[in-house]
C-alpha cells in the first residue's frame, strides 16, 4: 500500500471542523472566536484547553498537549496515524488516495458495501435477541450480562435456522456470494442444492458478538452456542475485512471508554472481555481464536506501554501463556512492561471477576508475574537444577529463548536471573551459549552438505520432478516455506488437509509457522482458486510482500498433485521433527527417576511413542 500524499493530509485538516469533532467528545464553550474546555488529557477544574477553528489547532496550557484534528483523534481515540486518516476521510466522504496511482479504489468501494452489509446483519441479530425471551434470559440470567453491556457490545442472536440470514440478505446470486465472501454463509459441497439454495447459514442458535475495526465498523462475528453443541465458540473465517492475527476483540469498546488506562489486559474469550468491561475493567481485550501474535503486540504497544496476559490456570492455559511469551520476547524492550497472570484452577476471568469483584481482580492484575520472572520460573520447573546435568539442560533450553530478546534491560535481567540459577557469572553463561551456537552452525553446515549430496545423487538417478517432490530440496528453503509455496501456487489443495493434520501444526515452533497456519486456516474456511486471491487477503500486511516475492521465484511445482504431495510431506516432516524434539525432552525427564513425569507428561510420552511406531509401520 502506498503512502498517503501530504497534499491529501493537508486537505483533510483544512476541510475538517476541528471544533465540531472535538466537541462531540469534550463539552466546549465558545469564547470569542475560539472554544475552551477542561482538558481531556489531564485532570483540572479550571479550563485551560483551547480549540481554534481558524487555526485548526488545539492547545492545553496546563499539560502542553497540542496538535491538529488528526493528532487529537490519535491521542483521544487512541488511533494510529493511518486509522485517524481513514476515520477523518470517512467522515468527510473522501477516499484516501495512495501515492502511485488509484491503488484499488474500486476494491475500497466494494469494502464499503461489505461494511454496510455486516452492520445490517449485526443490527438484525441485535433485534432478534431482544425478541427471543429464551436467549435473552440466557444472556442476562445465566451469563450475567446487563442490558447496558449487551447494548455496548452490540450482542445479538442468530436464529436456529439454516437459511435465515441467507433468505433475508441474500436475495439474489450476487448478494449470496457477498454473504459467502464475508463468511456469513457457506457454499454447499460440489455445487449441491437443497430447497433451491446453494448456501446455508454459518451461525445458527448462537449468541453473537460483533468484532469491530478501529472505526467501529463490524468486520466479523464470534458466536457462542446457547445450549449443548460443538464447537462452543465459532468465529468468522478470514475474509477481505477480517484478519484474526491482527484484530483484538473489545479494542474499539476500550477506546470508547473515557476512563484513562495505562495498560491492556489480554484474555482468551469474548465473555471474559465483556464481563470484565461490565465490572469496570474497561481495558480488557481478547485474541480471536489464535495465540497472541507479533502483530497484536505491535498494535497494543502503539496504545499503551504495559500489557498483562491473563490465562486459565489449567494445562491449556499454561500452554497458551508459553506461546504468548515466545511471541512477546522480540517485543520486550524498555519502557514496555509485559506480565502474566494465572488464574486459580477452575476459573476464567468471567467467573473470577463475578466471584471476587473488580477490586480483588485488579489487585491480581497489579501483582501479575513479570515476563522475566515467568520465563525463568517456567524453565526451572522443567529441570532439576540441583545437579550439573540439570543446570546444563536449563542453559541449553534457555538459549534460543534469550536469543529472541532485544539487547537491553530485559535481556540483562533474564540473563542475570538464569546465571544466578546456574551459579555462573552472566559473562561466562554468554560464552557457553556462544560455543553452543558455533556447534549448531557447524552441525547445520554438515547437514546442509549431506542434504545437497543426497539431492545431487537423487537427481542423477531420477530426472522426473514428480519422483523427487517430497525431498527437502536444497535451495528451496525451509519446510515451512515449501508448504507455503505449494499452497500459494495451488490453493485448492488446502481442502484436502484434514482437521487432524491442521491441528498437528499447533505444536510446531518454526520460523514462519504462524503464516502457514493462518494461510491453511483461511483456505480451509474460505477456499481460493488463484494465487492472486490469496495474496489479496494480506493487503496492507508485511506478509503480502513476502508472498509476492515467493510467487515470483522459479516455479518448480507444475501440477496440483505435486503441490499436494509436497504440502503433505512438508507438514509430516515438520510434525515428525517436533515430535522427536518433544520425545527427547520427555525422555530426559523420565531419566530423572520413576516419579519425575507428571501424569500429563506420561500420557503425552505414550502418544508420541504410538505415533512414532505408526510412522515406522
Amino acid at each position: 500500500m502506498g503512502l498517503i500524499p501530504q497534499a491529501f493530509i493537508d486537505e483533510l485538516i483544512a476541510r475538517a471542523d476541528i471544533a465540531e469533532i472535538i466537541g462531540t467528545r469534550v463539552p466546549l464553550k465558545k469564547q470569542g472566536r475560539e472554544y475552551k474546555a477542561c482538558c481531556p488529557f489531564h485532570g483540572e477544574k479550571t479550563p485551560s484547553f483551547w480549540v481554534s477553528p481558524e487555526k485548526q489547532f488545539y492547545h492545553c496550557f496546563g499539560c502542553g498537549k497540542h496538535g491538529t484534528v488528526i493528532g487529537f483523534l490519535m491521542d483521544y481515540d487512541r488511533m494510529s496515524f493511518p486509522e485517524a486518516i481513514e476515520d477523518l476521510a470517512g467522515r468527510l466522504g473522501l477516499e484516501v488516495p495512495r501515492e502511485g496511482g488509484d491503488n484499488g479504489a474500486s476494491a475500497r468501494r466494494v469494502d464499503e458495501s461489505a461494511f454496510d452489509l455486516m452492520g445490517r446483519v449485526a443490527s438484525y441479530w441485535q433485534d432478534q435477541l431482544q425478541r427471543n425471551e429464551r436467549v435473552l434470559t440466557y444472556a442476562t440470567t445465566k451469563r450475567g450480562l446487563t442490558k447496558e453491556t449487551i447494548e455496548k457490545f452490540g450482542i445479538g442472536y442468530a436464529l436456529n435456522s439454516w437459511n435465515d440470514v441467507l433468505r433475508r440478505f441474500g436475495g439474489n446470486e450476487a448478494a449470496a456470494k457477498q454473504l459467502a465472501d464475508l463468511g456469513l454463509v457457506i457454499q454447499r459441497d460440489a455445487g449441491q442444492v437443497r430447497d433451491g439454495e446453494r448456501h446455508y447459514d454459518r451461525f445458527r442458535d448462537r449468541l453473537m458478538f460483533p468484532i469491530r475495526d478501529a472505526r467501529g465498523r463490524v468486520i466479523a462475528f464470534g458466536g457462542r452456542i446457547i445450549d449443548q453443541g460443538e464447537p462452543k465458540y465459532l468465529n468468522s473465517p478470514e475474509t477481505a475485512l477480517f484478519h484474526k492475527g491482527h484484530e483484538l476483540y473489545g479494542l474499539w469498546e476500550t477506546r470508547q471508554s473515557r476512563a484513562p488506562f495505562k495498560r491492556l489486559i489480554v484474555v482468551e474469550g469474548y465473555m471474559d472481555t465483556v464481563r470484565l468491561h461490565q465490572y469496570g475493567i474497561t481495558y480488557a481485550v481478547a485474541t480471536l481464536g489464535t495465540a497472541t501474535t507479533p502483530e497484536h503486540l505491535k498494535r497494543i504497544f502503539r496504545l499503551v506501554s504495559e500489557v498483562v496476559f491473563a490465562f486459565d490456570g489449567d494445562r491449556a492455559g499454561r500452554g497458551a501463556a508459553w506461546r504468548a511469551l515466545q511471541h512477546a520476547l522480540p517485543e520486550a524492550r524498555e519502557p514496555r512492561e509485559m506480565r502474566f497472570l494465572f488464574l486459580p484452577e477452575g476459573h476464567d476471568p468471567d467467573s473470577l471477576v463475578a466471584e471476587e469483584g473488580r477490586e480483588a481482580f485488579e489487585a491480581r492484575v497489579a501483582s501479575a508475574e513479570p515476563l522475566s520472572e515467568y520465563l525463568v520460573r517456567a524453565l526451572s520447573e522443567e529441570v532439576d537444577t540441583s545437579h550439573a546435568d540439570g543446570r546444563a539442560r536449563l542453559a541449553e533450553a534457555a538459549r534460543p529463548l534469550v536469543e529472541k530478546l532485544p539487547r537491553g534491560v530485559y535481556y540483562d535481567q533474564v540473563v542475570g536471573r538464569i546465571a544466578d540459577m546456574l551459579k555462573r557469572e552472566p559473562e561466562k553463561l554468554e560464552e557457553i551459549w556462544e560455543e553452543s551456537r558455533k556447534h549448531a552452525r557447524t552441525d547445520a553446515q554438515k547437514q546442509a552438505a549431506a542434504a545437497a549430496a543426497t539431492a545431487a545423487g537423487t537427481h542423477s538417478r531420477q530426472s522426473s520432478y514428480a519422483n523427487t517432490s517430497v525431498q527437502v530440496a536444497a535451495g528451496r528453503g525451509s519446510l515451512v516455506r515449501q508448504a507455503i509455496d505449494a499452497l500459494l501456487r495451488f490453493p485448492a489443495i488446502a481442502a484436502a488437509v484434514t482437521t487432524e493434520q491442521f491441528e498437528s501444526l499447533a505444536a510446531v515452533d518454526e520460523r514462519g509457522i504462524e503464516l502457514l497456519r493462518e494461510l491453511l486456516g483461511s483456505l480451509r474456511s474460505y477456499p481460493a482458486q488463484s494465487a492472486g486471491q490469496v495474496i489479496q487477503r494480506f493487503e496492507g500486511r508485511p506478509e503480502q510482500d513476502h508472498l509476492s516475492r515467493l510467487l515470483h521465484k522459479e516455479d518448480l511445482i507444475q501440477t496440483a498433485a505435486q503441490a499436494a504431495e509436497e504440502l503433505n510431506a512438508a507438514m509430516a516432516k515438520l510434525v515428525e521433527a517436533t515430535d522427536e524434539k518433544r520425545f527427547k525432552e520427555l525422555s530426559a525427564i523420565a531419566g530423572w527417576g520413576p516419579d519425575a513425569m507428571t501424569e500429563d507428561q506420561r500420557l503425552e510420552f505414550k502418544r508420541l511413542t504410538m505415533r512414532s511406531l505408526r510412522r515406522k509401520s
